[in-house]
């Protein structure tokens, strides 16, 4: 009963295949590190109910497909990482529930080809890197409303068509 746990990391855990149910009783936990998790294909349903997440770093968590539209529930989060998430296409449009979010990197999640207007909604952002996506063709009007970002990288194999 880890109640007061405040950081998990669990990077590289290449043979983790799932969470066991009871990762929402992590209630003061504010970092998560499941990065390299080789053979997570699925986030845990209870990842949303982890209201106190600060951080949450989802890098190289190749298998992952889609994210929850639940996450919008995190809204403490303020960096949220799911870079080489290769197979990942689409962000969640609730995704612009989380005002607290400074910074997303979106590195080299290559098959990335939607990028939800509601990240215009986040006027808190500091930061984005959207490096490497080979079908981003577009980015949304929405980016001119984020008056606080200081970085904006996106470089290589953008096949940007407007900006």
């Amino acid at each position: 009963n880890f109640t007061s746990l405040n950081i998990l990391d669990m990077s590289s855990y290449i043979n983790l295949i799932s969470f066991l149910n009871e990762l929402d009783k992590l209630t003061s936990l504010t970092i998560f590190n499941i990065s390299t998790c080789l053979n997570l294909t699925l986030l845990p349903n209870e990842l949303n109910n982890l209201i106190s997440l600060t951080i949450l770093d989802m890098s190289s968590y190749i298998n992952l497909k889609s994210l929850p539209n639940e996450l919008n529930n995190l809204t403490s989060l303020t960096i949220f990482n799911i870079l080489s998430c290769r197979y990942l296409t689409s962000l969640p449009n609730k995704l612009g529930n989380l005002l607290s979010l400074t910074t997303l990197d979106m590195s080299s999640s290559i098959n990335l080809i939607l990028f939800p207007n509601e990240l215009g909604n986040f006027t808190s952002f500091t930061t984005i890197h959207i490096l490497s996506y080979r079908n981003l063709t577009l980015l949304p009007n929405e980016l001119s409303n984020l008056t606080s970002l200081t970085t904006l990288d996106i470089v290589r194999d953008i096949v940007l068509r407007t900006f």
